[in-house]
């Protein structure tokens, strides 16, 4: 039994476990971000000051399997769209948020969840502690609060680098996920949102040394867009220069896509600064670089109830699935 370990946050995260959980002889795992504090989520966080649920509904969602999948995945992804008190909520946010105020505890209410839906691997959060983002701008300025990453207000402004308000420790079955993986999946997602503020943990970089010991390949998923308001202007080297800042580790393999995005998606995502990420890696003899074709070319669609910003190009689930699968 091979173990796999997917490191970020709800969407990206989610495509890769979408294609990866039909695979026998994995025991699958995500561990998940814990800093939301936008759109619905951010508004349940304030409310009843519980973890943001908002990432993990997304990976449990993607991991539900057999029969009733289609109709859990439909129910867990549901946003109430009626000019009530409930607009923009998402109704697994709410499950989640119930379960959490049932059992006092964010994992515990996960677990729970998990067993209802019968779901085809762990979903994990990185700590049990309370934290928000803390964003430091190369201008001085300094934000709190995942939300922020996309104040359109800052865009095209780089990021300096990211911390967090209050220490937090690592999940203790998080721990133990990435130490014991024979593949740690870091990607796709947003960089500063998703996928860095993991490594701010306290013992994340220590479950990370202990799984290089222990063989564990540790892989990155390079993202397909950059973000005006995150990432403007990073290549793929730029990516993985931080990936490896904040993890402290180098990384064994990385991901790339090669297939061109259509003109069209390219012109809209210019209208709002952004463009593909553009592959610099060239040839490295430290690492293993891997380009393949792995754009979905699906049409995603934008809910109108749901205040924030999604991205449209995303990596085709059973393609990223195949080319992880043959890592292992």
């Amino acid at each position: 039994m091979k173990k796999i370990v997917v490191i970020g946050g709800g969407t990206g995260s989610a495509v890769a476990l979408s294609g990866l959980k039909n695979y026998e002889g994995i025991e699958l795992s995500a561990v998940v971000v814990v800093s939301d504090n936008g759109g619905s989520t951010g508004r349940l966080r304030d409310e009843f000051g519980f973890l943001p649920v908002g990432d993990l509904r997304q990976c449990i969602a993607a991991l539900a399997t057999g029969e009733n999948e289609h109709d859990i995945r439909r129910l867990l992804l549901y946003r109430f769209d009626q000019n009530s008190s409930l607009k923009g909520h998402n109704l697994g946010n709410l499950i989640l948020t119930s379960l959490e105020n049932m059992t006092g505890s964010a994992s515990k209410a996960v677990e729970i969840a998990s067993k209802i839906f019968r779901i085809n691997g762990a979903v994990l959060p990185i700590s049990e502690d309370e934290v928000n983002l803390v964003i430091h701008y190369q201008n001085g300025q300094m934000l709190i609060g995942e939300k922020n990453l996309d104040d359109d207000k800052m865009g095209g402004i780089k990021i300096e680098s990211i911390t967090l308000d209050k220490t937090a420790q690592i999940y203790h079955k998080a721990e133990e996920a990435i130490s014991n993986a024979d593949l740690v999946v870091f990607g796709p997602g947003d960089l500063y949102g998703s996928l860095l503020p993991n490594t701010l943990v306290e013992g994340f970089k220590e479950a990370l040394a202990t799984n290089k010991k222990r063989g564990g390949t540790f892989v990155y998923v390079s993202n397909l867009m950059t973000h005006y308001t995150q990432t403007h202007q990073m290549t793929a080297l730029d990516h993985l220069r931080a990936v490896e800042n904040y993890c402290q580790r180098q990384v064994d393999v990385v991901l790339v896509n090669n297939q061109a995005i259509d003109q069209d998606t390219v012109s809209y995502y210019q209208r709002a600064n952004d463009a593909p990420v553009v592959d610099n890696l060239g040839e490295d003899k430290h690492r293993k670089i891997i380009r393949a074709p792995l754009l979905s070319t699906a049409k995603i669609t934008t809910d109108p109830n749901d205040p924030t910003p999604r991205s449209l190009v995303r990596h085709h689930k059973k393609k990223l699935a195949e080319n992880l699968i043959a890592l292992v």
